[in-house]
């Protein structure tokens, strides 16, 4: 059996990689196995300052899932890659950097740091709210996508993914704006806008009240949105939500995923993703297929 991928013309060893802000920057998990037999790290997400991020409580247990509001807590983009890319790159692995911005200067110029520093994906997340805007998302709207996707692909040097927001109306226009401005490809989904309070004292258990809602919960819906986007694009695609196991990974792959991020599932089990692509060989053999990317976009709609 063949798990390798071709994703952006860089060759994966297998489809499972880690998906951004689960993961840190790997030296945690590096303590539990060689973190080389992952196809793919996608690191925390930087900015480009240092952040704190926001006050605890931020974490909240939901069933079959999570709510989080951490605040993209990192120590920025200047110290991600004096810092912990040389560790990283001790590893035979694929190394995606996540950025978000408020600006898209802060984009473009993350995106020229990284790309100079020699990282080989850029994910670029366009959850973030455009403080020149208003302060809506720019992955809420297709002209906005556009500006942020066409902005970093003027200073990279490295393949570009836009990491699609799942807070819309239509994933399809929003796949399509990121590839008509020159997306080399797209990931989603990010995490939905989810809400937990307390029954005692009536308040929201999140200090800043709402959170992503991420785990096995939201799975229908990104298996749903994946199968829409990669559908209404020629580029590949990054797919990850809930996926906990290797049957997970097949069923977003059917659905038209190239590759696949495990996230909450590392808190569960730090050796989530490398069961994920063990279950996923599995799953190859018992129905004799040779190759992983024979799989993408097999499903056989009714």
């Amino acid at each position: 059996m063949d798990l390798s991928v071709n994703f952006t013309n860089i060759k994966f060893k297998n489809p499972i990689v880690t998906a951004s802000g689960t993961f840190g920057f790997g030296r945690e998990y590096a303590e539990y196995y060689d973190i080389s037999k992952l196809g793919g790290i996608c690191v925390k997400g930087l900015t480009a300052a240092p952040r704190l991020g926001n006050k605890p409580p931020r974490v909240a247990e939901t069933p079959m899932g999570m709510l989080n509001s951490v605040g993209l807590q990192n120590p920025g983009v200047d110290a991600f890659i004096r810092d912990e890319l040389p560790y990283l790159r001790k590893y035979d692995t694929v190394l995606i950097a996540n950025i978000s911005g408020n600006t898209i200067e802060e984009y473009a110029e993350m995106t020229q740091k990284l790309s100079d520093a020699g990282i080989d994906i850029i994910e670029v997340n366009v959850s973030c709210p455009n403080v020149k805007a208003g302060g809506m998302a720019f992955g809420t709207s297709p002209d906005s996508v556009a500006a942020v996707t066409g902005a970093v692909k003027q200073v990279a040097a490295v393949p570009i993914m836009i990491k699609l927001s799942p807070n819309v109306t239509d994933i399809a226009q929003i796949a399509k704006a990121a590839e008509n401005a020159g997306a080399d490809a797209i990931s989603l989904i990010n995490t939905l806008l989810g809400m937990k309070i307390d029954i005692t004292t009536r308040k929201p258990v999140l200090n800043n009240n709402v959170g992503g809602l991420s785990g096995p919960a939201i799975f229908p819906v990104a298996v749903r949105m994946v199968w829409q986007a990669a559908a209404a694009v020629k580029i590949p695609v990054l797919a990850m939500g809930g996926v906990t196991t290797g049957n997970d990974a097949a069923e977003m792959m059917l659905a038209g995923a190239d590759l696949i991020g495990v996230g909450t599932a590392c808190f569960d089990d730090p050796y989530a993703p490398v069961k994920i692509i063990e279950q996923l060989a599995q799953y190859m053999r018992q129905n004799k297929i040779e190759r992983a990317c024979d799989i993408t976009g097999k499903v056989e709609i009714n």
